[in-house]
């Protein structure tokens, strides 16, 4: 007899009747979540990452900012069989037959686990769709197990085959670095579309389910080339694709395979046209974006200043220029190498063995440096190559630990370079190059972060208080010989010129043209180091007092550029000259757009309403000062350092009228050669280029100068970027400026023995000579007035006005140091 509850029911009706209750609880809930969700398919209202897009200024594509995943969705349709194929016969074989699940599967997967071994995954295609959208496929659970099967039920209803397909194909994570769907992993993998991909390549692609570090082809390619093997195989058992056209792909691939290639995150493996550029707007969009704002998967439009015809020009001529710097430094180091060696070492070698003194043996040493450099430029590259093909992985990190060593003497020994330009009234950025090739161990951009010595293209900013102190006018005679300068505490300083060189007397303009560093310091002397600093930080746009203290030290090498300061400032001094005086605000964002196409930031209104707030204050110099320094750095590229890139801009309008479009500029090479600079303007743009070392101490060599490496890679890049431009003069001012023809010798106004020639100078209006020529008064007395002009004997009234920086308007002169020994060249 079945055992009676106390009212007679049976026991086992009554549990059924229990389990009845609560299993049609449990589907009545989850039918009722059904109908829910036939209602609002919120299951499929998930906000999908996209990536944010750089566009430049004329809206074509820079590149995209995405952070662990990559997604660039492709539809089912543009993908080749073989590639579909692939993740069929590898993940879901019976995907067009069953209807979400696989009970075949998920018993092979549980006993799997209950034996330890690895019989293949238990999910299906629709079921890690599910899962990847509603549960956390990391946790290994029933529970999980049960939410997957439950979403592949509700996924299969809602969608077609082809389309969950196509979702899976576009969502799973495929490469390490954050590589998710084909379109990104074949962009990754192999630098092409998809829809090109071989066989080989699907299979390559495919075997990155099952973990993308062992088998990244990049890091492990034994794994990958043995792993896909097996895929391509059972590809042509099941008819997916043929046997030969398998054979022959897989041996094209791996045939053609670049061994040396690094495993790079898929971040710095993305197409972008401006590398140096994105990571600098990068890096302002992080400091910009607020609330809830995601750059990497926003799906923002960023609209910036960028140039890519600019770019693309500054990338060519940059490349050649680090290039031929770094060549040019190796012959150098190389030759300077060879003279210790033939000259120096036998000599130390013999003494060594005549006192026995050991540490002079440098023989055995000069062995051991030459075997190591060996090691580093033949052995270690190939040791590298042998490790990746056979899989040594001890034989791997013993390559790595040579990669690190060779990195960090590249530093010491590579030269590098940066080039930034702006648009003179908008102070857009239109093309930045930070270094030589931007990677994930090169992403210092000494355009914008590097403070470098700028040597003499310092001078125009102080040379700019000078002219308006009136002390100082182009015309100022200055001497050009050796000479002590002593410092508030009392310690002196002797400058020197470029070889040694000595001109004698010279005018101001002829000094700033030529980069004469003792006229250039007298003129620092004479305007005071005050009024020199608060002119040098408004060019530069530095406001905070305690950064101008530790930027601007108050000694006389700060003449000849010893500060530290970024390209990009140095180039916005240089703009604030072009655009009339006024102050320019560099930006490299216009504005952005979130994925809905709405405005939701405007960092150029926000600029613009900046400098509108400035008032008067905006007027940074005078259109006056503007004027007069511009012509004084015209000087330098008609008959200066930068003599012949004056007529750089040459060019026939459409009418067939030639015209030149007017540049400007200064070079400036730092102590011991150790950076090289130019900066420089036109109406339209300015450009800074800079070469020189990460790490101080080394030197690019007494060829490598300002004028020799950066002068011919500015005046190229110029010439280029105003191709098709019309003629555009500087802004002159209004009033306030006299132009005067003077000697060339004296800069006073000149008289009839003037034979050594004459030169139209620009005055404030007030400052230009109004006395004739006292050299040239009678040829015959010329040597002699100019002689007792230089000892003092025929001014000495005029001595001590110059002494105490004072200028008279006719000209002037300042007169040198009388306790120095004086060498001058007669003019």
């Amino acid at each position: 007899m079945p055992k009676r509850s106390a009212k007679g029911l049976p026991l086992a009706f009554i549990l059924s009747l229990v389990f009845v209750l609560i299993l049609g609880g449990c589907l009545g809930a989850a039918m009722g979540a059904t109908l829910n969700i036939i209602r609002t398919e919120n299951f499929t209202e998930f906000k999908s990452d996209l990536p944010s897009k750089l566009y430049d200024i004329k809206g074509r594509l820079i590149t995209e900012f995405f952070a662990e995943e990559k997604r660039n969705p492709v539809p089912l349709r543009d993908l080749p069989p073989s590639l579909v194929g692939a993740f069929l016969t590898r993940e879901d074989k019976t995907f067009y037959s069953h209807r979400g699940f696989s009970l075949k599967s998920f018993a092979r997967a549980f006993i799997g686990r209950i034996i330890g071994r690895n019989l293949g995954g238990g999910s299906t295609i629709t079921q890690q769709v599910a899962g990847d959208i509603y549960a956390d496929r990391h946790e290994i659970t029933l529970r999980r197990k049960l939410i997957e099967l439950w979403w592949s039920l509700q996924v299969e209803r809602r969608y077609s085959k082809q389309e969950i397909l196509e979702m899976y194909l576009n969502r799973t994570v495929m490469g390490s670095g954050g590589v998710y769907g084909v379109e990104a992993a074949s962009q990754y993998l192999f630098g092409h579309p998809a829809k090109d991909c071989s066989p080989a390549e699907s299979a390559i692609i495919t075997v990155q389910l099952s973990s993308p570090t062992l088998y990244n082809p990049f890091k492990n390619p034994t794994n990958a080339k043995a792993r896909s093997k097996v895929l391509l195989d059972k590809m042509v058992s099941r008819g997916v694709v043929e046997g030969k056209e398998a054979d022959a792909s897989f041996k094209e691939y791996w045939d053609n395979f670049d061994y040396t290639r690094v495993a790079s995150s898929a971040y710095f493996m993305r197409e972008d046209k401006a590398p140096w550029f994105s990571e600098y707007v990068r890096r302002e969009l992080e400091n910009l974006l607020y609330g809830s704002l995601d750059l990497y998967s926003d799906g923002l439009s960023v609209y910036t200043t960028l140039d890519l015809d600019q770019q693309a020009a500054a990338d060519t001529y940059m490349k050649r220029g680090i290039e031929r710097a770094n060549a040019s430094y190796q012959r150098a180091s190389s030759q300077r190498l060879t003279e210790a060696e033939t000259s120096y070492t036998p000599l130390v070698e013999l003494l060594g063995m005549a006192f026995n003194l050991t540490p002079l043996a440098v023989s055995s040493s000069k062995g051991e440096a030459q075997a190591y450099q060996y090691y580093q430029s033949k052995l270690n590259p190939s040791i590298d190559v042998l490790a990746l093909l056979f899989g040594i992985n001890d034989l791997k990190l013993l390559s790595n630990a040579g990669t690190v060593k060779i990195q960090t003497d590249l530093e010491k020994t590579t030269v590098e370079g940066s080039l930034v330009t702006i648009d003179n009234e908008t102070g857009y950025i239109t093309a930045l190059i930070g270094g030589s090739n931007y990677s994930s161990a090169n992403q210092l951009i000494r355009a914008t972060q590097s403070k470098i010595m700028p040597g003499s293209t310092f001078k125009p900013l102080y040379y700019s208080a000078a002219i308006d102190s009136k002390k100082i006018t182009e015309g100022t005679m200055i001497y050009d010989a050796p000479t002590i300068f002593y410092s508030a505490d009392g310690t002196p300083y002797i400058p020197t010129n470029f070889k040694g060189e000595w001109k004698g007397t010279v005018l101001a303009w002829r000094a700033l043209a030529s980069s004469m560093n003792v006229p250039s310091v007298k003129i620092l002397e004479t305007v005071g180091f005050d009024q020199a600093i608060q002119r040098a930080a408004a060019l530069l746009g530095i406001t905070d007092p305690e950064e101008i203290r530790r930027t601007f030290p108050r000694v006389y090498p700060l003449g000849l550029g010893v500060i530290s300061v970024t390209p990009l400032k140095m180039t916005r001094a240089f703009s604030v000259f072009a655009n009339g005086g006024k102050a320019v605000t560099p930006i490299s964002i216009r504005y952005v757009e979130d994925r809905n196409g709405n405005t939701i930031l405007e960092p150029e209104k926000d600029a613009q309403k900046a400098l509108e707030k400035m008032g008067s204050s905006i007027q940074i110099v005078s259109s006056q000062n503007a004027a007069v320094m511009t012509d004084m750095l015209q000087r330098v590229t008609a008959s200066g350092t930068l003599a012949g890139w004056g007529t750089a801009l040459k060019q026939t309008g459409p009418d067939g009228v030639s015209y030149t479009i007017p540049l400007a500029g200064k070079t400036g090479t730092t102590v011991n050669w150790a950076d090289a600079w130019t900066v420089g303007f036109s109406p339209y743009y300015t450009t800074a280029i800079w070469f020189g070392f990460d790490m101080p101490g080394n030197s690019l060599g007494v060829e490598q100068t300002g004028a020799t490496i950066a002068g011919p890679i500015w005046a190229d890049f110029m010439r280029d970027i105003h191709k098709g431009l019309p003629y555009k003069a500087f802004p002159g001012a209004q009033s306030g400026l006299v132009n005067v023809k003077v000697c060339a010798v004296s800069g006073l106004l000149p008289t009839e023995f003037c034979k050594d020639g004459l030169v139209d100078l620009l005055y404030l209006d007030g400052t230009q000579p109004v006395a004739s020529c006292n050299i040239h008064t009678d040829e015959g007395l010329a040597t002699n007035n100019l002689l007792n002009i230089i000892t003092g004997q025929n001014q000495g009234a005029q001595q001590g006005k110059a002494q105490s920086g004072s200028q008279g308007t006719s000209g002037g002169t300042l007169v040198p140091n009388l306790d120095s020994t004086i060498k001058i060249d007669l003019p």
